[in-house]
């Protein structure tokens, strides 16, 4: 018996459970149209309106979102399992603050939406890449990537310093958020128990194990089991939210300098609105908002709203995302309270 064969034995009933799982999910969808087919014949009395709007506000999170989920674990994939070891690593610098300077540009080349990219940092991960260059670039990808400055910049131009402001304002709060996990003695233990392990059998394996389709489509039915649970939820939640929380009370407070910005921070964590499109829906709020709460608006969304905490729970533990919702928190209320006095 070869070295590799008890660990391709131990593989067998993952991959059967992938399939299942996969199964399960596929019959799912499938139940899903049936319903919405047979529904108004089975059940003709109307929903409520406001679960109406819950359910319509939920589902198109989850729409909204899909697409840029399965094309970061298509991303995840590349980096995993088809670019060699030591092609990116090249490129990176020795020193660990400028390794995370450079990684918070990488949404620059990977513009995928924070949906996006939580499985392709957990790929990161999975090759290599330490906790904190990964947090990095959760970070600040969402919103330093071309596609997000040429949306900002149609919705807003140069207007009131929202365009730098954000950009600046991302950039800032992804390499504070690096930096301050990067002093944490165990940075390890920032990982769930299950990624964790999910890792250590990755390294065990080795990368020769199967063929790269193979291990391509192991590792992508193994993706979208871990972080399509958590997207759902978090789309339902987003959905609750929002006919919950009354926007009328939101509205009456948007002309105060202080308790507009607090307003908007608690409407980007509710909306879940995806990075790629957010400046269009905070531009209503233009008229009445201050600028600086609309700022934090577009710093607060694409990072720890709902949705995004969901999916981060998949990969990270809670006291973490405790930890990040109040830096990212406080330093968009800092950064929006400076763009009032300045605006």
């Amino acid at each position: 018996m070869t070295r590799t064969e008890p660990a391709a034995v131990a593989a067998r009933p993952g991959r059967g459970r992938g399939i299942v799982w996969l199964v399960i999910g596929t019959a799912l969808i499938g139940l899903l149209f049936a319903i919405d087919a047979l529904a108004p014949s089975l059940y003709p009395v109307a929903l409520p309106t406001r679960v109406q709007d819950g359910l319509t506000l939920a589902l198109s999170v989850l729409i909204e979102s899909l697409p840029f989920v399965v094309l970061g674990v298509v991303l995840s994939i590349v980096v995993q399992v088809w670019i060699p070891p030591g092609v990116i690593e090249r490129w990176m610098p020795r020193r660990a603050w400028a390794r995370r300077a450079v990684l918070s540009l990488l949404g620059m080349v990977v513009p995928v939406c924070e949906c996006g990219n939580v499985p392709f940092a957990r790929g990161l991960l999975l090759r290599g890449f330490t906790v904190p260059e990964t947090l990095t670039f959760l970070m600040a990808a969402p919103i330093v990537n071309p596609i997000v400055i040429i949306t900002t910049h149609q919705a807003f131009g140069f207007d009131d310093g929202i365009l730098i402001a954000r950009l600046l304002g991302g950039y800032a709060i992804a390499n504070l958020i690096g930096w301050l996990y990067s002093r944490h003695p165990d940075p390890d233990a920032l990982l769930t128990d299950r990624f964790a392990d999910t890792r250590a059998l990755r390294w065990a394996e080795g990368p020769a194990l199967t063929g790269r389709g193979r291990r391509s489509l192991a590792q992508f039915v193994v993706e979208l089991r871990a972080v399509l649970p958590a997207l759902v939820i978090g789309s339902a939640l987003a959905g609750a939210v929002q006919v919950l929380v009354p926007r009328d009370a939101l509205l009456a407070i948007g002309s105060d300098p202080a308790l507009s910005i607090v307003a908007m921070i608690v409407l980007a964590m509710v909306v879940s609105i995806c990075s790629n499109v957010d400046a269009f829906f905070a531009l209503s709020f233009a008229s009445t908002f201050t600028p600086g709460s609309i700022v934090a608006f577009l710093l607060v969304g694409p990072l720890v709203d709902v949705k995004m905490l969901a999916l981060l729970r998949t990969t990270f533990t809670t006291r973490v995302l405790v930890g990040l919702v109040v830096i990212v928190v406080v330093s968009a209320f800092a950064i929006g309270t400076v763009v009032n006095l300045i605006a």
